[in-house]
């Protein structure tokens, strides 16, 4: 398999764990508290990943803890417990889809930050995204945004600025993507908890249904799916890995309905749509911009 395809199809996979989740995140909000779940899955998540570094036989001990410790705060405290705490009054479908506002704020921070340019293309793939994202919200019927709404806008700044973080930490010094991934969720994890018992939240009620949302969540979309992330990360320009995660509402929005049975009105149809035409976009753009340097590679000096 060719080095520019892999990532691609990495891509794909991390979309559809990442988009199926919000079904389980959802479930999972009937038998325990936002902050608890959060904490547990993340909690979970990185001792998985702390077990794969052992087993691996790389270095585990880091360098570098306080910029890990501060990028676990955004990344994992913020990020993940804004999300969750999205869940209690929010629908998985309509709250997949502003948590896709990320993939905008990082192109657009990308760009004073990392020197990555916006061209032409891309800039019509904002521009489709947004309006579908407008059409989601309508903040034209005067309404101003929910909680919930406010919640998960919160959470997706704070994932793109993880994002910007990270990639920033491996252009000064590169660094294994499974040991930061562990670390930064180590130290993100355990101030969920905090944030569960300082709230007071009850404890979880161990239902089938929650054992088994834990269990996705915590080893696939936590575990696997940010390690992926990192990785991505570390091998695509930020602006371009996180508008590619665009298909992951659309597999949200598609499984929350088979399986929750939200309803999708006819605005929220047409704004996944706009979604999906600004993923096309960019995603053209790439294939003829892989093409372009195949060629530029293949002619000789």
């Amino acid at each position: 398999m060719s080095a520019t395809r892999l990532p691609l199809l990495l891509l794909v996979l991390l979309s559809f764990l990442w988009g199926y989740s919000w079904v389980f995140q959802k479930l999972a909000m009937l038998d325990a508290g936002p902050f608890t779940f959060a904490g547990l899955r993340t909690c979970g998540g990185a001792l998985c990943l702390l077990a794969a570094l052992r087993l691996s036989g790389r270095s585990f001990w880091p360098g570098r803890l306080r910029e890990l410790a501060v990028l676990g705060l955004v990344n994992t405290t913020c990020s993940v417990g804004c999300s969750q705490w999205a869940l209690v009054s929010g629908a998985a479908n309509r709250t997949s889809i502003l948590m896709y506002t990320m993939p905008f704020m990082t192109l657009l921070l990308a760009r004073p930050t990392l020197g990555e340019k916006v061209r032409g293309p891309e800039w019509l793939a904002i521009a489709c995204a947004a309006a579908g994202l407008a059409v989601v919200v309508r903040p034209w019927q005067g309404q101003g945004p929910s909680l919930s709404q406010l919640l998960i806008l919160c959470a997706a700044f704070f994932w793109a600025l993880s994002s910007i973080m990270t990639k920033r930490m491996q252009q000064r010094a590169p660094m294994d993507p499974l040991a930061l991934t562990a670390w930064q969720m180590s130290f993100g994890a355990p101030p969920l908890l905090l944030l569960a018992w300082w709230s007071g939240e009850s404890v979880p009620v161990l239902t089938d249904r929650f054992l088994l949302a834990l269990g996705v969540t915590t080893l696939l979309s936590t575990a696997l799916g940010w390690y992926l992330w990192a990785w991505l990360l570390r091998a695509l320009p930020a602006g371009f890995a996180s508008m590619m995660t665009l298909m992951a509402p659309v597999v949200a929005v598609s499984t929350s309905s088979l399986h929750l049975g939200e309803p999708l009105a006819g605005h929220d149809v047409a704004g996944v749509g706009l979604i999906l035409a600004g993923l096309l976009v960019l995603s053209a753009t790439a294939i003829v911009e892989q093409r372009r340097m195949r060629i530029a590679r293949s002619v000789p000096d």
